[in-house]
């Protein structure tokens, strides 16, 4: 297993993170097995844990802190806040309230005193950056969490962090968890150069782009063990132009991998931690069969030729579909962001406007 120094926090972690968003009711009930899992993945080398609040409901969390008993101190763990956990209205975001209430839910669920990255897992439009870097600021400096980091942020919103942090004195976002893999590819266009330009690390989630490249879903065949597919049905929906582009993509795919002997796999992983901004990639394996799968093809480096040909078949800075990106801004997905308030009202005065001067001959 390969180690990178996560940005410039001095912090070494495996180019293999283990995930737990399949850990609990979102994937694997059996907690034995999971822990058997984190357990596999420690003594093959992985020091890198990534967990969610938000995952199976808080479960994700429990079962990590289960199976890191006598161990804790063996992994950097990891986990994100922000999205929502329940209904009500201020259980989400990245307001202090939240965050200082959060986090000492995470710390029970794991059973630490402290965390090691603690991340917005989404960027909050409705909180001032300087009240979500303050109420991190605080945390570091009670020793309840060592860095700051954030994931699916656009490039923007992480210049505007640094400089925020920068200006107010605060702690600053270390790290970003972008998407990332060869069917989405649109971060190596802002995000990763502007993590490499603030000495963030950046550890990548869905580098199998949500089991496509797991070598599961080929055209003409049907797929077994299609879990990921029931859980996001969106990404599978063969209706879409989209959905037939990725089968062409993978059958491409296919005939790269054989070429640079290697698995589709393989060919992901290896693609993915091959980028200079890529500190690490994030695993979310349901069943230890497929952990040993993804074990097995860690240490896979590709070459210039077969980058060349990936190339070719996904253009840098492209994504096959926008439903791979994790995040879609407010002001794209909210219409009303998009249109001046009472828009048709003023083109109705403007047309009546029109019409008078008409019928009395005036400019004005």
């Amino acid at each position: 297993m390969e180690y990178r120094v996560l940005g410039t926090t001095g912090v070494h972690v495996s180019t293999m993170c283990l995930g737990a968003g399949m850990f609990g009711r979102f994937g694997n009930t059996d907690r034995s097995e999971c822990a058997r899992m984190v357990h596999r993945s420690i003594d093959a080398g992985i020091n890198f844990i990534d967990t969610s609040d938000v995952y199976s409901f808080g479960e994700s969390e429990e079962i990590l802190g289960q199976a890191l008993k006598g161990r804790r101190h063996d992994v950097v763990l990891a986990t994100k806040y922000g999205l929502p956990v329940s209904g009500s209205a201020n259980h989400s975001g990245g307001s202090r309230r939240w965050i200082m209430h959060e986090v000492e839910q995470s710390l029970r669920r794991l059973g630490t005193d402290y965390i090691d990255l603690y991340q917005m897992h989404r960027p909050d439009t409705d909180t001032d950056l300087d009240d979500t870097l303050g109420a991190l600021t605080d945390l570091v400096r009670q020793g309840k969490i060592r860095m700051a980091g954030c994931s699916t942020f656009p490039a923007e919103l992480i210049v505007e962090s640094h400089w925020t942090a920068e200006r107010r004195g605060r702690e600053r976002f270390r790290t970003e968890q972008p998407p990332y893999s060869i069917i989405a590819r649109g971060i190596e266009s802002h995000v990763l150069p502007t993590c490499q330009r603030y000495g963030m690390g950046v550890l990548v989630w869905s580098p199998l782009a949500q089991g496509w490249l797991s070598g599961k879903y080929r055209r003409g065949a049907t797929a077994a063990g299609v879990h990921r597919a029931n859980l996001q049905p969106q990404l599978f929906d063969s209706s879409r132009p989209d959905t037939e582009r990725k089968y062409d993509v993978v059958e491409q795919l296919v005939k790269v991998a054989e070429q640079a002997d290697t698995s589709l796999m393989g060919l992901a992983m290896g693609f993915v931690v091959a980028h200079p901004a890529v500190t690490s990639a994030i695993i979310g394996p349901r069943t230890p069969e497929q952990l040993d799968g993804l074990l097995a093809v860690a240490d896979v480096r590709l070459g210039n030729d077969t980058l060349d040909l990936i190339d070719e078949i996904v253009p840098p800075g492209t994504s096959v579909s926008r439903e791979d990106d994790g995040y879609v801004p407010p002001a794209i997905a909210d219409k009303g962001r998009r249109r001046r308030a009472g828009a048709s009202e003023a083109i109705a005065i403007s047309g009546r406007i029109d019409r008078l001067r008409e019928a009395f001959g005036k400019d004005d």
